[in-house]
């Protein structure tokens, strides 16, 4: 069993900051690809930004340059560091981790843009 378990969601001001966290527990060998989708209402879930084992990276053109994905492999970790921030950034905020052979994805948690 994986649990997937984000944190670090909240409302922020346009032009703020938030660091998103994601820890993946459990029975886990090996983790590939970690990375991070969001969904704002209304709108299918898209990709924002993925990180292999080995520390490349792939940025969503919609956020590149502005948010930022890492990970500490000894933690089972991955943030999502997201800066100057605006409203269309408004969504729920998935992470998932390629595990063995599955993909395990967590609950989300909520990221609101707004003055």
């Amino acid at each position: 069993q994986v649990r997937i378990v984000e944190s670090g969601g909240g409302l922020v001001q346009p032009g703020g900051s938030l660091r998103l966290s994601c820890v993946a527990s459990g029975n886990i060998f090996s983790i590939y690809h970690m990375g991070w989708y969001r969904q704002a209402a209304g709108k299918q879930r898209e990709l924002v930004a993925i990180i292999s084992s080995g520390g490349s990276t792939n940025v969503a053109d919609s956020v590149k340059g502005r948010f930022t994905i890492s990970r500490d492999n000894a933690k089972n970790t991955v943030y999502l560091q997201m800066n100057s921030l605006r409203p269309e950034d408004t969504a729920v905020y998935y992470c998932y981790a390629e595990v063995d052979d599955s993909r395990y994805w967590g609950r989300g948690t909520q990221v609101t843009v707004s003055s």
